[in-house]
C-alpha cells in the first residue's frame, strides 16, 4: 500500500504532466500598468469609506463575532445587513455566511435533502456552473441533470422529458458566468420555474453590484416563494463572505438545518461594517455600472477585430479563449511582459481544450489601460 506522500505525488506528477498542476502565484499589482486579474468590479477593496464603517464596527462590536450566530454571535450589525438585504432584493429574509462557496455547497445541500423532502430531487444544473455547486449535489449523492450551457431550449427539453416524475425539481444556474462573462434571460428561466414547479436556485456572485435594477443583482423582484438567490460580498462590494436572499420559510429552515450556518463564527462585525457600507451605496453607482458595461463592449469589438474568441460574454467578464492550456500561458506571460497582469483559467475549472486568459474590468479602469491592453493583444502571436 502506498505511503501518503508517494500517492500525493503520484497526482502531481500527473497533473504536472497534462499541464494542470497549481501553484500560488505572486501577486504584485503595484509593479504593473493595469491589473484586470481581480474580482474588485467597482474598486471598493481600497475605499476609504468602507475602511472606515469597517473601523467604526470593530469599535463597538469588536474584530470578532465570538460565536456561532445561534450561540454569541448574532449581533446588531448583522440582522441590520440581512434586513437591508432583503428590502434590496425585494425577499421577506437574508442570511449571511462567511463565502460564496460555504454558502453554495451547504445552504444548497441542505435544500436537496432527502429525507426532508421524501424523496432524491431531481437537479437541473448549467454545465458550467461554480465547482461548489456541483460539490453541493455530490455531498447529498443528487445526480446532476446537466443542460447545455445557458440553453434554455434544451432545459425546458429536460423538464419536459421528467415532467411526469413527481420528485421535487431544482433548476441551479449562475446569472453571471464567472468564467465565460454571459448572464442568463432572468424572466424565461423564472416563467420555466413557474411551468414545471421547479424551486430555483441563483448564484449571483458575479452578478451582486454590477448587474440588475441599482446593481442588486439579476434576481431581484424574482425570487421569494419559487427559489432563492445566493450572493457574495467578496467581488464587486470588495470585502468577504455571501448572502443568502430567500422567502421567511426558507430561512426558518436554513437557520436550523444548513450546517454551515450553524456550525461556523459568524462574520466579523468589522466585515458586516464595511459591506453595509458597499451595499447601501450601489443604488447611487448607476453612472459608473453604465460606464464600466459600455467600456466592455469597446474592449470586445476590438478583440473581435484581432481575432480573439471572447465566447458568449456580454458582461464586464470577457475570456480570450485560445484552447490550449500551454498557449494560455504564453499569452498570460506576453501581457505580464506589458505589465498588464490578467488570470489563466484552465481545465477542469472549465470544459477541455477551452483554457483561456480571463480580463476582468473594473470601474478604477482608465481608457488608457484598456488601449493599453488592446495595443499588447494587437502585436501578440500564437508561438
Amino acid at each position: 500500500m502506498p505511503t501518503f506522500e508517494s500517492a500525493f505525488l503520484a497526482i502531481q506528477a500527473g497533473l504536472e504532466q497534462s499541464g494542470h498542476w497549481r501553484i500560488l502565484p505572486t501577486h504584485e499589482p503595484a509593479t504593473c500598468y493595469a491589473d484586470f486579474s481581480h474580482n474588485d468590479y467597482l474598486g471598493f477593496a481600497q475605499d476609504a469609506e468602507l475602511v472606515e464603517a469597517s473601523h467604526a464596527s470593530a469599535q463597538r462590536y469588536g474584530m470578532g463575532a465570538t460565536g456561532s450566530r445561534l450561540l454569541s454571535g448574532n449581533l446588531p450589525p448583522h440582522l441590520a445587513l440581512e434586513n437591508l438585504i432583503a428590502q434590496s432584493k425585494g425577499t421577506q429574509a437574508a442570511l449571511t455566511f462567511q463565502s460564496g462557496y460555504q454558502a453554495n455547497a451547504t445552504v444548497l445541500a441542505a435544500l436537496l435533502d432527502k429525507k426532508v423532502l421524501g424523496t432524491t430531487p431531481l437537479v437541473f444544473s448549467d454545465r458550467l456552473n461554480h465547482a461548489s455547486l456541483h460539490h453541493a449535489c455530490q455531498l447529498m449523492g443528487v445526480r446532476e441533470i446537466r443542460y447545455q450551457h445557458n440553453n434554455l431550449t434544451h432545459l425546458r427539453s429536460l423538464l419536459e422529458k421528467y415532467s411526469n416524475d413527481p420528485s421535487p425539481k431544482f433548476i441551479v444556474t449562475e446569472t453571471v458566468f464567472g468564467m465565460d462573462g454571459d448572464m442568463i434571460d432572468m424572466p424565461a428561466f423564472a416563467a420555466l420555474a413557474d411551468t414545471f414547479d421547479a424551486f430555483l436556485y441563483l448564484d449571483e456572485a458575479h452578478a451582486t453590484g454590477i448587474i440588475g435594477p441599482d446593481g442588486y443583482g439579476l434576481s431581484s423582484g424574482w425570487i421569494n416563494q419559487r427559489g432563492l438567490a445566493m450572493g457574495t460580498f467578496s467581488k464587486a462590494l470588495g470585502v468577504s463572505g455571501a448572502y443568502i436572499a430567500c422567502s421567511q420559510v426558507v430561512y426558518n429552515y436554513l437557520v436550523n438545518r444548513c450546517q454551515g450556518f450553524i456550525y461556523t463564527t459568524a462574520l466579523s462585525p468589522a466585515i458586516v461594517g464595511a459591506v453595509h457600507a458597499a451595499w447601501s451605496r450601489l443604488p447611487t453607482l448607476t453612472d459608473m455600472r453604465t460606464r464600466l458595461l459600455g467600456k466592455a463592449h469597446y474592449l470586445r469589438q476590438h478583440l473581435h477585430a484581432l481575432g480573439f474568441n471572447t465566447g458568449t460574454s456580454n458582461t464586464h467578464i470577457i475570456p480570450l479563449i485560445v484552447g490550449h492550456t500551454t498557449l494560455a500561458f504564453h499569452l498570460q506571460a506576453w501581457l505580464q511582459q506589458h505589465r498588464l497582469l490578467t488570470s489563466i483559467i484552465r481545465p477542469p475549472t472549465v470544459p477541455p481544450h477551452t483554457a483561456r486568459v480571463r480580463i476582468a474590468l473594473s470601474a478604477t479602469h482608465q481608457d488608457a489601460h484598456i488601449d493599453a491592453l488592446i495595443a499588447a493583444l494587437t502585436t501578440w502571436r500564437a508561438p
